[in-house]
């Protein structure tokens, strides 16, 4: 099912949003508004799991689009989230190894699309974000991902590191890639496996580096120190797939 990338303002209206089922990505709540309709509105939302965001009423009316916002917006997904398990049913009825990318902290919708549209072209059997402090599918991944949203199911997660460990019980393995890491070409990246692409500016965070059992780097000739998020992500992608075809 797609959903149309949508604002929703007004408490009737982000009331219903969540009640008929539709994905929102972000509830943004007036602070300090704490009346019966509000209440009803941030207990759907906690249902769930949306993330809540109290603002100020110059912030709420700057982000709101018809000025009618009631003291409540949301910002509903363009394209329905998958289950993690989804992911791994889909590489199952390939019979292949799963493959996945996991996105930490990704925020540029452009980014998110692009790495998306590579996953798909590589291979992989899906992309997993996390709820917080990343972009969530807009419209604007959807149209940067060319197409490939409709074929590669994307799951949000609530906590990364926590699905890391569950994944690594099913027998995952996981790569990030770090500046300070061994060189991609020295690894070995077959098998059932999790690639960590890190936020454009901080990279990987400490925690889900933690998590991951090798760190890759990519071999860089030039003048400037670090690649575009999307770009190292196609590189160490396509380092998987060729393992992958030397297997074979």
């Amino acid at each position: 099912m797609r959903y149309e990338e949508l604002t929703i303002e007004g408490r009737n209206a982000v009331l219903e949003a969540f009640r008929s089922g539709k994905t929102i990505d972000k509830l943004f709540v007036l602070d300090g508004c704490q009346d019966g309709p509000v209440k009803s509105i941030i207990r759907e939302a906690k249902k769930h799991d949306t993330i809540i965001t109290y603002v100020s009423r110059d912030r709420l009316d700057q982000i709101s689009e018809s000025g009618h916002h009631q003291g409540v917006m949301a910002f509903a997904a363009a394209y329905e989230y998958a289950e993690v398990e989804d992911i791994l049913e889909a590489a199952g009825k390939k019979g292949e190894p799963p493959f996945v990318f996991l996105l930490d902290g990704i925020e540029d919708p452009h980014n998110l699309g692009a790495i998306i549209r590579t996953a798909n072209l590589a291979g992989a059997h899906g992309v997993i974000i996390p709820k917080r402090r990343a972009v969530g599918l807009t419209a604007t991944v959807a149209r940067t991902s060319a197409g490939a949203l409709n074929y590669t199911p994307v799951a949000k997660v609530t906590n990364l590191v926590s699905t890391m460990e569950e994944l690594k019980k099913q027998g995952m393995w996981f790569v990030c890639a770090d500046m300070g890491g061994e060189t991609m070409y020295r690894l070995n990246l077959t098998g059932s496996l999790g690639l960590v692409i890190g936020n454009e500016g901080e990279g990987v965070s400490r925690l889900v580096k933690e998590k991951c059992d090798m760190v890759a780097s990519i071999p860089m000739k030039g003048d400037i120190d670090s690649l575009n998020a999307s770009v190292a992500a196609g590189v160490l992608a396509y380092e998987i797939v060729r393992q992958r075809l030397l297997q074979k």
